[in-house]
């Protein structure tokens, strides 16, 4: 149960006054459901109101606040013109402008003999000083709730600054004092005030410098945040740790037969990885590894040797792909090496239907089939299998933890090889996989060719098509990857079909298209023909960013690369240079290039190393966008900023593990102020893991 204390912060942000039904869907729309959600939405910068200067000083340009005598008002005759009041002290006069304004309301705001605090820019105008729409007019007596260092807030359609900085301050006031959960030697050597009071210092800012990113409110509550995700992962994976697994020995007799099947020896990467594997499998645990190589690193045979473990001894292993290519490439890799050792594998995507569905569920649940390679469809109702033991999933970020659960539901104390192409910053690890361990493919398999990327502007287009019409002259093939116009299937598709009509007015029918919106067997058809070189080029979406793999194509053109993430644009490059000719990679771009572009095009053409790529992509854009766009099973930080705050995520990780190994079931007093620290920052799950291990 939530403590009942922290129950203010997680009533509906609706329940905070002046929030009415018609209000609520934009603030939740701001920042989210949840008061604690508008206490999270924090200021984006200040305005100083405390400069108040006499009429006659007020320089132009500026935020001042003035004391000013309302002397008349000046309605306008016509609608266009704007309704002035004429205000004075005693070194001079100055108007108040209003566009569309109600005279009674204005009236009523400043009435004609009294003194007001009126505060906003200051405009000099044909020789006349004038504020047009003040931001504040209050009375004499208000001065100081004017005179201050007010926060900005980003704002969405419909809601007003000042509408959200009222809201705020409701939500500060049931903000209530919480237990020190911190360190007290690291604490007292940050030098950081208690939570609250940090809370409270960025939302009433004394200063601009009380906001900043990396000043000492801020670093204070971003850690709080990195040491509750750090202390959850790790509790999660004590838990799995405790979780009944059973032990299975490493294959001796069809690990060896797979092995004499592969047309190369394996890589020390890849050997070191089956070693850390097959030691996690021999234990009477349950595995959780991620299994983290780049494009073309050979992770598909570490995971298929791995496999054959759970075969050998009895049991049946299945991989989980997120689409229909990537699993039948697997399939069409793995078929062939356990061929001539009598295993049987099968595909079952969600295109099997009738009969054909039946049969494979059919010999699946007898044990007739020891290895199942499909997409979504391997967890459905209707799937049973004999003895799952083992179990693989692809491009571990297109899927969501539950999604992991419910292929690990299908069998017993189920082991689990997660992988992905997208080489993880270290950073990232720790924060969105610290519930695995991790294992890494850093080599390249012999016979992988450097690909030679270029960069040039899009103003080269012809240039490039007749370089292209030379290169598939010679017999070359060429993947061309078309824009993304925007987060739409149809704008990107439209790019696409218009790229596919002018190359193939060029070259015929040695062009095809493929695209996400096509059926399977259409996007087969194509694909197949461009495998075998019937076809040439192949214009695509980035339906082809994983898991398609034709050796033969040696040529890879990124149209307007600058709208593409850098670990997009890896993934594609590593389409090219799986053969044995020479590849190459051009990057078009359109001018001008903003700085960032800038420099991630650059160092796309420095370096292949996909590690080094991951690094620079969180150092460019921050830890949320890191795969290209949002993915599921990402925590997305609300107070933390990685790029900013990596030195705290180490420091939190240290402190997590002390924590635990001090007092794994958070029972002394600074582990009941944790489990306040979890449920503040929605870290529940972690807490239930305390009970049920």
């Amino acid at each position: 149960m939530r403590p009942s204390l922290l129950n203010p912060l997680f009533a509906p942000i609706g329940t905070l006054p002046g929030i009415g039904p018609k209000l609520a869907p934009l603030y939740e729309r701001l920042a989210g459901p949840k008061v604690v959600d508008l206490l999270w939405h924090l200021p984006s910068g200040v305005v100083d109101r405390r400069f108040s200067p006499k009429l006659a000083q007020a320089p132009a340009g500026k935020v001042a606040t003035l004391i000013v005598q309302v002397d008349a008002h000046m309605p306008s005759s016509s609608p266009k013109r704007p309704y002035r009041v004429r205000v004075s002290d005693e070194t001079g006069f100055a108007h108040l402008v209003f566009f569309h304004a109600r005279e009674d309301w204005l009236r009523r705001q400043l009435p004609e003999g009294e003194w007001r605090v009126v505060s906003g820019v200051v405009e000099h105008f044909n020789n006349d000083i004038q504020i047009t729409h003040p931001d504040h007019v209050v009375p004499l007596a208000d001065k100081d709730k004017v005179t201050t260092i007010e926060p900005v807030y980003p704002l969405t359609g419909g809601l007003t600054a000042k509408m959200v900085a009222k809201t705020v301050r409701g939500a500060l006031e049931r903000v209530p004092e919480l237990p020190e959960w911190q360190d007290a030697a690291w604490f007292a050597r940050q030098g950081w005030s208690d939570w609250k009071t940090a809370l409270q210092s960025l939302h009433q800012p004394p200063s601009e410098q009380a906001i900043a990113e990396d000043g000492p409110a801020r670093r204070r509550l971003a850690f709080d945040e990195l040491l509750a995700n750090q202390l959850a992962l790790m509790l999660v994976r004590a838990h799995m740790r405790k979780l009944k697994g059973r032990p299975i020995p490493v294959s001796t007799r069809l690990r060896p037969q797979v092995m004499a099947a592969l047309p190369f020896a394996l890589t020390g990467a890849q050997s070191r990885s089956l070693a850390e594997i097959d030691s996690d499998m021999a234990e009477p645990l349950r595995m959780l590894r991620l299994l983290q190589g780049d494009v073309g690193s050979g992770k598909t045979v570490v995971a298929l040797l791995a496999m054959l473990n759970a075969v050998e001894s009895g049991a049946q292993a299945a991989l989980m792909a997120p689409t229909e290519i990537l699993a039948r490439q697997h399939f069409d890799t793995i078929s062939p090496l356990v061929a001539g050792a009598g295993l049987r594998v099968a595909l079952l995507t969600g295109r099997d239907k009738g009969k054909a569905r039946q049969s494979i569920l059919a010999d699946l649940a007898s044990g007739d089939i020891h290895v199942l390679i499909g997409t979504h469809a391997l967890f459905q109702e209707d799937v049973a299998y004999a003895d799952l033991a083992f179990a693989v999933i692809d491009e571990q970020h297109r899927f969501g933890v539950h999604q992991r659960l419910e292929l690990a539901s299908k069998g017993q104390a189920v082991d689990m090889l997660v992988m992905t192409a997208t080489p993880i910053p270290r950073t990232l690890l720790l924060t969105s996989y610290g519930d695995m361990d991790a294992s890494r493919l850093d080599e390249k398999p012999p016979g992988r060719q450097p690909v030679s990327t270029r960069v040039l502007p899009l103003a080269r287009m012809d240039e490039v098509v007749h370089g292209i019409g030379r290169a598939i002259g010679g017999g070359a093939r060429v993947y061309w990857v078309c824009p993304l116009v925007e987060d739409s299937e149809t704008s990107d598709l439209a790019a696409a079909e218009e790229r596919h009509r002018h190359l193939e007015q060029l070259f015929g029918d040695r062009v095809g298209l493929v695209h996400g919106k096509m059926k399977g067997p259409a996007k087969d058809k194509v694909m197949a023909a461009f495998a075998t070189g019937e076809l040439s080029i192949l214009v695509a979406t980035t339906v082809i960013e994983v898991g398609v793999n034709v050796p033969e194509a040696t040529i890879m053109v990124i149209e307007h690369a600058e709208r593409f993430g850098l670990a997009q644009l890896h993934q594609l490059r590593g389409r090219v240079g799986r053969g044995a000719g020479a590849s190459s990679c051009l990057l078009l771009y359109d001018s001008p290039l903003s700085e960032n572009s800038k420099a991630r095009l650059e160092i796309m053409r420095a370096t292949e190393d996909g590690f080094v790529i991951a690094e620079e992509d969180l150092r460019l854009r921050g830890g949320g966008e890191i795969l290209g766009t949002r993915q599921s099973g990402l925590p997305e930080f609300k107070l933390a900023d990685l790029s900013i705050h990596g030195e705290l995520l180490a420091a939190a990780r240290d402190d997590a593990a002390l924590i635990l190994s001090r007092d794994p079931d958070l029972q002394t007093e600074r582990g009941q102020a944790l489990r306040t620290l979890l449920y503040l920052f929605e870290r529940d799950a972690a807490i239930h893991t305390l009970r049920s291990g």
